[in-house]
């Protein structure tokens, strides 16, 4: 199943998707009829207390950035705040001089969390979506943390929906196209902590809420974006995520961007 969240006649409900129209999954609203998608505003699939994500999960991408395999996940978080559907832009910050995108696994949390060995893992997801790290590369390095360089309100695109039949996520084909041009290519086989890993030990820190999200960390290939781009992650078997890409201050359809 493909789970949507949207907005219809002033109400905000998940549902499902199917070709042409959605069909809420919100009893109670009384949305019992099926509803073009014409009808509707996408909102982000989530409204998580937290994303936390993982830094350096791919083995190739370790190679990349010239950091050594970790001997246990590395956590950061993006803020709720940073979070967007897509189709809205991602917007470049006055202060960075250079910001990249990073495909990444999204997980979403069904069932709250919390200790939860390896082998039960499974049993606390909700689903999986497309995701773009984006990253103000400059403030990264020049920080030496991860807080303002990850945080900047859009850089935390997911959807376009949840995926909640996933079967592998072991073995998923990812990868970034800007502008058409694939820039980025990897497979989820090349994590260094799996999914059930990763949970597990993110469990045995702090409590996953119901609709909290998870990034897995992104494959080799990091580059940059500009004002104009269309960014583009593919995950097979997930879904496709398409942002457009603004400056701070730019208008995008008439609407002033700030």
């Amino acid at each position: 199943m493909r789970v949507l969240r949207v907005r219809h006649q002033e109400k905000s409900f998940y549902a499902s998707l199917f070709d042409d129209h959605v069909v809420c999954l919100d009893r109670g609203l009384g949305l019992d009829a099926p509803i073009p998608l014409t009808e509707l505003s996408l909102l982000p699939p989530v409204a998580p207390s937290k994303v936390v994500c993982a830094a350096v999960n791919y083995r190739s991408h370790a190679a990349e950035v010239g950091r050594e395999v970790p001997d246990e996940p590395v956590l950061f978080f993006k803020p709720p705040s940073a979070v967007i559907p897509a189709g809205q832009p991602i917007v470049l910050p006055r202060a960075s001089s250079r910001v990249d995108y990073e495909a990444e696994l999204a997980v979403v949390i069904g069932r709250a969390c919390r200790n939860v060995s390896e082998d039960k893992v499974a049993g606390h997801i909700f689903g999986y979506a497309c995701a773009n790290d984006v990253t103000a590369r400059d403030l990264q390095q020049k920080d030496g943390l991860y807080g303002r360089a990850k945080g900047f309100d859009t850089f935390a695109p997911i959807g376009p929906w949840i995926a909640t039949e996933v079967p592998d996520t072991g073995n998923l084909a990812i990868r970034t196209l800007v502008n058409g041009e694939a820039r980025q290519e990897g497979n989820t086989s090349d994590m260094i902590f799996p999914v059930p890993a990763l949970l597990s030990f993110i469990s045995r820190v702090m409590t996953l809420l119901p609709g909290d999200v998870v990034l897995t960390g992104t494959p080799p290939g990091i580059g940059p974006i500009a004002p104009g781009d269309e960014v583009r992650i593919e995950i097979a078997g997930v879904g496709v995520l398409i942002n457009p890409v603004v400056a701070e201050g730019e208008t995008l359809a008439g609407e002033l961007i700030q």
